[in-house]
C-alpha cells in the first residue's frame, strides 16, 4: 500500500485527479462536480457500544480526505439532507468571499434539503481543511461541535515526496457540555477521537522500521487545544497550517489549537506497539490517541510520560528583523464576564469596528490578549507572517491561525492581496459565537 492508498483508506479520500469528473472550466456550471459532499445526520460508532448522533459529511466523521492539485479549478457540490441551513468553510484557502464559506463575507447558505455549488481554484498548496461555519451559540450539536469536518490536501505542482507513508490524523472532542468556573464559561467533553475512533477502537497506523512517516494533523476540536506525543520518537516539524517552515526542527511534543494543522515527519526507529496520543492522561483515557504498530511487533500498546516542554512557534522561524509595515493595527481582546461575551477593541460582533485595508499594502496586526484565556485567532482567505510571539521576535512562519497566550501579545504581518470582505475571529467556537469576530474590509 503506497502513501496515497493509505490516505484514501484512512479517510475515505476523494482525489480530484482520480475522480473522473474533471471538466473544462467553461462547462463547470453544467458539469458533474469534481467532489460531492452530503450533509447528513448519522450515528457514529466511536467504539463498540459507544455511539454518537451527529451531523457529518458523506456518512462519516471525519469527512472524506479531499485532494486537488494547486491552481486547477475544482467544483464541489454540497447537498444538505438536514432540516437546517448550513455552510461549508474552506479553511486556509485564498479564494473569493462568495465561496469561502462565511455568511459574514456574503457566501450563500447550503439550504435545508437543497444544494450549493462551490467553484474555486485551490491555493496555496498544503494541508487545508473544511468544516461547518454555522454559529452554534449554546447548541452543542452545531458548527464545529458536530462531525462536519475533514482534511483537504492541496498538492503542489512538484512533490518531492520525502517520506514513505502519509498518515492523516484529525482530532475531535465529543459529547460536550457547559461548565462554569470562577465566572467563566467553558465547554468540557466526555470523549475524544482521532480519525473518528477512540484510542484502541480503530485500525492502527502500521509502519515498518526505517520508514519516514509524514503525519498530517488537524485539530478539528471546537474549543480545545491538544498536546500529542509518540514515546521514543521525535517529530520533525515541516509545515504549520500547511505552510513550510523556514527552520524545520525536531520536537518531542506537538501542540495544536482549534483550527491549526501540523505536518510532522517521524523516523520510525523504535520497534514496538506504541500510543500516539494526548499527553494529558484523562483525555488520552477518554479516547484521544491512536495505536502505532511496527511490522512483526506484538503486545499491548505502550505509553510513556512525555516531557513538559512548552510549544514555541519561534524555533521554526528566523530572527531577521521584519521590514516596517505600511500600517500598524492594534486589536485588544477582553472578556465581559457578566454576559460571557468577548470584545475586540471594546466591542462585540456585529458592532466591532472593521480592520480597514488597501490592496497590496502590508499591515502589522498586534493581538493584545488582555484575558486569562489563550485565543487561537483565524484570518479567512489570507496567510499572515508571525513577527513577534510574546517577547520573542521571529519571521518567515506563515499561518492562518495563531494562539495568542493569556496576558500576552502576538504580532503578525498580513499583505492585503485578496480583495473582498474577510472574516477575522477566534477559532474557539464558543468565543466566536460570543462576539469574538470582526471584518477586514478593503477600501479604495
Amino acid at each position: 500500500m503506497n502513501r496515497r492508498q493509505f490516505l484514501a483508506a484512512a479517510g475515505g479520500g476523494i482525489s480530484l485527479a482520480a475522480s473522473g469528473f474533471a471538466q473544462a472550466s467553461g462547462d463547470r456550471e453544467q458539469s458533474l462536480a469534481d467532489i460531492r459532499l452530503r450533509i447528513q445526520e448519522i450515528t457514529l460508532e466511536l467504539a463498540p457500544n459507544r455511539l454518537i448522533k451527529t451531523i457529518a459529511y458523506n456518512g462519516q466523521a471525519p469527512g472524506p480526505v479531499l485532494r486537488a492539485p494547486e491552481g486547477r479549478p475544482v467544483t464541489v457540490d454540497v447537498f444538505n439532507e438536514t432540516k437546517d441551513n448550513d455552510i461549508v468553510h474552506w479553511h486556509g484557502f485564498h479564494i473569493p468571499p462568495e465561496v469561502d464559506g462565511s455568511r459574514e463575507e456574503g457566501t450563500p447558505d447550503v439550504p435545508a434539503g437543497g444544494r450549493r455549488r462551490y467553484i474555486f481554484t485551490p491555493s496555496p498548496a498544503g494541508t487545508r481543511w473544511y468544516h461547518s461555519h454555522n454559529s452554534a451559540g449554546r447548541n452543542l450539536h452545531r458548527g464545529t461541535y458536530s462531525g462536519q469536518f475533514g482534511m483537504f490536501i492541496v498538492e503542489p505542482s512538484s512533490d518531492p515526496g520525502r517520506y514513505d507513508l502519509e498518515v492523516p490524523l484529525v482530532l475531535h472532542g465529543w459529547d460536550p457540555s457547559f461548565e462554569e468556573d470562577h465566572g467563566s464559561m467553558d465547554v468540557v467533553y466526555r470523549l475524544f477521537s482521532i480519525n473518528g475512533k477512540l484510542l484502541g477502537a480503530g485500525e492502527p497506523v502500521r509502519v515498518r522500521e526505517g520508514q519516514r512517516v509524514l503525519f498530517r494533523i488537524v485539530n478539528a476540536s471546537a474549543t480545545l487545544s491538544h498536546r500529542l506525543a509518540l514515546p521514543g520518537h521525535q517529530f520533525e516539524i515541516l509545515a504549520l497550517d500547511g505552510n513550510p517552515v523556514p527552520a524545520p526542527g525536531a520536537v518531542r511534543v506537538l501542540e495544536l489549537a482549534p483550527g491549526e494543522r501540523v505536518d510532522a515527519a517521524v523516523e520510525m526507529r523504535y520497534a514496538g506497539v506504541w500510543i500516539l496520543g494526548e499527553v494529558d492522561d484523562k483525555r488520552r483515557a477518554a479516547g484521544m490517541g491512536i495505536v502505532v504498530e511496527y511490522a512483526n511487533a506484538a503486545g499491548q500498546p505502550r505509553w510513556a510520560p512525555a516531557p513538559n516542554i512548552p510549544w514555541d512557534y519561534t524555533v521554526f522561524g528566523h530572527a531577521r528583523p521584519a521590514a516596517e509595515p505600511d500600517t500598524r493595527v492594534p486589536l485588544i481582546f477582553k472578556e465581559v464576564k457578566s454576559n460571557h461575551h468577548w470584545t475586540i477593541n471594546g466591542k462585540s460582533f456585529p458592532k466591532t469596528s472593521p480592520i480597514l485595508v488597501k490592496a497590496n499594502r502590508r499591515y502589522r496586526l498586534t493581538f493584545d490578549n488582555q484575558s486569562a484565556d489563550p485565543h487561537p485567532v483565524h484570518l479567512h482567505r489570507h496567510t499572515f507572517e508571525l513577527i513577534r510571539v510574546a517577547d520573542k521576535p521571529t519571521g518567515g512562519i506563515l499561518k492562518d491561525v495563531v494562539v495568542v497566550p493569556a496576558w500576552k501579545e502576538v504580532e503578525v504581518d498580513v499583505t492585503a492581496a485578496n480583495p473582498g470582505p474577510t472574516l477575522f475571529h477566534c477559532h474557539q467556537q464558543f468565543h466566536m459565537d460570543s462576539g469574538f469576530m470582526t471584518m477586514m474590509l478593503y477600501t479604495d
